[in-house]
């Protein structure tokens, strides 16, 4: 039973736009403006991470015409070097990026919500759980309803923080935006290349996700035309979304208030809003997070699907609903592997290490178009990554950067990935073993 090909321009547009947009821009600004400190450089790390996203976006565009196949970035890695470097990807995806980062998205969202109507925190995992499940039932009724949902919430979530944005500008009395000085007295040399970079990692984990738009390829109609304009323009969202969002954290708040306060956002609603600002800001996370559960929930169970399909996965997996046309047995897998994480509470830990392996495969993905132009020189190619070779070699060396930086800044979680992605090395010849007929 094939997957059907039910989503529109504006489906792929909001599925990028959403797995952008999650809790990253309520919370890592004022990790980014403890590690830099002036305004300046806070914006300045915010551009140059929009840069980069920009990068990812032009890879991924070209990629997803090249080689059109459920799973994306998994297809695109298992044929520009081997089945293992695509299985690793999965592998990673399964017990590292998604599970770990929806699982612990999931609590945050029961966290806001026990806090929001004075429910005992006791209640935060149990409500996140229940989350879970009640997506894996309604993405199992297909993808348009999901699709849908999604396009609801990322209107509102990004029309919203643009209100607040815009509120900012409108009712502030003061600004905190000024350009002296350029760069804080105790940076200089290195030591100010080697901030900007500690700056520049939380602000590429809240713009990572321009690819999941890439995993459901075979459910986008005419993806050749829409998939790479609905990737570039999510992506342009997200960085004016992300870039004014800081302008507006620093002029209310002011640099030193913005690296005080773990709670840029609501501290920014406060000010705009009164008192019942974080309130509000609270209501906003619940939805943004809701958002982020429900894509999750209907993308990257396509890649577990793809790798089922070759056989290197639950043939289960593989299987498609004659009904809803969707994989019913994949979308359930990752439901219940990250409400286990929940309940587990390694979440975080996971979390530690997931911009590590996500940034692994994002650098491969940079070299898997290089190998494409190579051995696919007549592939069709209705988009072309522009300033080729330099903007997928500006986007490898990005993330090779932060993959070595790991290494040297966050040494034990890096270990830990490391030796997380080996495990799924002999899981991998297990897989082709058992998938061989016997002699």
């Amino acid at each position: 039973m094939p997957l059907a090909r039910k989503l529109g321009p504006l489906d792929a547009t909001m599925i990028v736009v959403s797995g952008i947009i999650g809790s990253g821009i309520f919370i890592n600004p004022y990790v980014v403006a403890q590690k830099v400190e002036t305004p300046f450089l806070i914006l300045a790390v915010w551009i140059a991470g929009g840069v980069i996203a920009l990068c990812g976006a032009f890879v991924f565009a070209e990629l997803s015409t090249v080689l059109p196949r459920v799973g994306g970035q998994y297809a695109y890695l298992r044929e520009a070097f081997h089945p293992l470097v695509g299985f690793l990807h999965g592998w990673a995806l399964l017990f590292i990026i998604q599970s770990g980062a929806t699982a612990a998205v999931a609590v945050a969202c029961g966290e806001y919500i026990t806090t929001l109507a004075g429910l005992p925190a006791t209640l935060a995992t149990p409500i996140a759980i229940a989350i879970l499940v009640a997506l894996v039932v309604f993405h199992s009724s297909g993808i348009k309803p999901g699709a849908v949902l999604i396009n609801v919430i990322t209107i509102g979530k990004t029309l919203a923080i643009a209100m607040l944005v815009l509120g900012a500008f409108v009712l502030a009395d003061h600004s905190g935006l000024s350009l002296v000085p350029l760069i804080p007295p105790r940076l200089h040399g290195a030591g100010l290349v080697s901030a900007f970079l500690a700056g520049l990692v939380p602000a590429m984990f809240a713009y990572g996700g321009w690819q999941n738009a890439n995993f459901v390829v075979e459910e986008v109609r005419d993806p050749e035309r829409n998939l790479p304009r609905a990737i570039l323009f999510g992506v342009a969202i997200v960085i004016t979304v992300y870039v004014a969002a800081n302008v507006a954290y620093v002029h209310v708040l002011g640099a030193p208030a913005l690296a005080a306060t773990k709670t840029p956002a609501a501290a920014l609603a406060t000010v705009v809003l009164g008192a019942r600002g974080a309130d509000l800001l609270s209501v906003l996370v619940i939805v943004s997070t809701f958002g982020f559960l429900n894509l999750a929930l209907m993308t990257a169970p396509r890649v577990y699907y793809a790798m089922a399909q070759d056989g290197l996965f639950f043939s289960s997996v593989a299987k498609v609903s004659p009904r809803t046309h969707v994989p019913v047995a994949a979308i359930t897998t990752q439901g219940l592997l990250a409400a286990g994480f929940a309940v587990s509470n390694r979440y975080d830990q996971l979390l530690g290490y997931a911009v590590f392996a996500d940034w692994i495969f994002f650098a491969l993905a940079g070299v898997a178009l290089i190998v494409f132009r190579g051995t696919r020189p007549d592939a069709p190619r209705p988009y072309r990554t522009p300033l080729y070779p330099l903007v997928p070699l500006v986007f490898i060396v990005a993330g090779s950067g932060i993959v070595v930086n790991t290494f040297i800044a966050d040494t034990n979680n890096a270990l830990i990935g490391s030796a997380i992605l080996a495990a799924g090395v002999p899981v991998f010849f297990l897989w082709q073993r058992a998938r061989r007929p016997a002699a």
